[in-house]
């Protein structure tokens, strides 16, 4: 075994104690009824090794597995075969595997992570991604069939993450793609009053806004472009108050909303809400003009400029990577059923969390960003609208 092996691996289990993962197998009533070779704690850890190593099979990750655990004071302990870890991991199952990662995935950045708050919010994101699964009748009944491009089943995955570590904190496992912008009910529960949550366009939906905003999260997201929030008033750093409603709701409705908001009168949630926008222009061939809708009302809580830039950084970073954020790149799953597709994925999300989690303690240490990004996309201020004041000019040289 190379000593990175044992770094790596080893480093990732004393982040997922075995006093966690005896919990939450207890809970669940998954642990053993006699003693085996492969018991359930064990099982979890060589999911982690699993999906660290995608590119060995199950016996040489068993090996490392061994190596870490004698290393570890665990000498009895040999590495099974093939046909031992698929039994071991049928009789796990996912659940427990996704209560490890409920139990332990918790947001790791601190005060002194770089671009880990802004004011006293800390900041997420949510993100989607699918990963490819192998073609057998059981996932393409699950999760769907080959496409007309010939691509494979596929499972989709949505996420919330901490934005300076890029730990996912919360996740949801969906049988299709998603088919609109609002979240699964799992994941607007996770949120929190200490939250600033960055979101695109593609998630965006006022219905989706009114169950976030319940949680007490403050939101940061974009807006489509056929969307443009109605004018309430301007304010001296360049953003201005803004109605978003739902779109059903008709010109007459509307009308009365608006004139309720700008008179200071309190909305109901369930119609319409107020919220701050700030409005930039990217200067790219396009010129392609960015609406952002946030419910930090006050300019004191967050500048335009400090709005702008925390977006279009965390959205140069995710363009710089130039593919998604998928925890285990393009490769497809091992897993020949759903049950254990499911149990995979979580495993992966409880390894990439781990991973994140040693990186974030890293620079931390060091001060310097995790993923240094310089910012190609420099912010102008849009001009096409008459409510946005000159007073923010500034916006793209502060943004530099």
């Amino acid at each position: 075994m190379r000593p990175a092996d044992l770094v790596s691996l080893g480093a990732l289990t004393t982040l997922v104690p075995r006093a966690v993962l005896d919990e939450a197998i207890g809970v669940l009533g998954a642990q053993e009824q006699r003693v085996r070779k492969l018991p359930a704690h064990v099982v979890v850890y060589l999911l982690m090794g699993l999906c660290l190593y995608a590119d060995d099979d199950y016996e040489r990750v068993a090996e490392k597995l061994a190596g870490v655990m004698s290393y570890g004071g665990e000498s009895r302990w040999r590495a099974p075969t093939r046909g031992a870890i698929t039994q071991a991991r049928q009789r796990l199952g996912a659940a427990p595997v996704q209560e490890v990662f409920a139990r332990l995935a918790q947001p790791v950045a601190t005060a002194s992570t770089p671009d880990a708050f802004l004011g006293r919010w800390r900041l997420m994101t949510v993100d989607a991604f699918g990963l490819d699964v192998p073609d057998t009748p059981a996932n393409v009944e699950e999760f769907g069939g080959r496409d007309p491009r010939g691509a494979l089943p596929r499972a989709h995955v949505v996420a919330i993450s901490e934005r300076a570590s890029r730990a996912p904190v919360a996740a949801d496992i969906v049988r299709r793609p998603m088919p609109g912008p609002t979240l699964p009910p799992s994941l607007y529960r996770q949120l929190t009053r200490t939250m600033l949550v960055l979101a695109d366009q593609g998630f965006y939906s006022y219905d989706g806004w009114r169950l976030a905003r319940a949680s007490g999260a403050e939101l940061l997201w974009s807006t489509p472009v056929d969307l443009c929030p109605e004018h309430v008033r301007d304010l001296a750093d360049g953003s201005w108050l803004g109605l978003i409603a739902d779109r059903g709701l008709g010109l007459p409705r509307m009308a009365q909303l608006r004139s309720a908001a700008r008179a200071g009168e309190e909305l109901d949630p369930a119609e319409a809400s107020v919220v701050r926008v700030v409005d930039y222009v990217l200067p790219a061939a396009t010129a392609r003009e960015v609406h952002l809708c946030t419910s930090l009302l006050d300019p004191a809580d967050a500048t335009a400029r400090e709005v702008a830039g925390t977006w279009q950084r965390w959205r140069d970073e995710k363009e710089a990577a130039r593919t998604p954020a998928r925890p285990n790149g393009s490769r497809v799953l091992r897993s020949r059923s759903p049950e254990l597709v499911r149990q995979e994925i979580w495993a992966l999300l409880l390894t990439h969390w781990a991973q994140s989690a040693l990186m974030c303690r890293a620079v931390t240490n060091t001060g310097v960003g995790p993923f240094p990004v310089e910012i190609q996309s420099a912010l102008r201020l849009s001009k096409r609208r008459r409510h946005v004041l000159s007073t923010c000019d500034g916006l793209a040289k502060s943004l530099g």
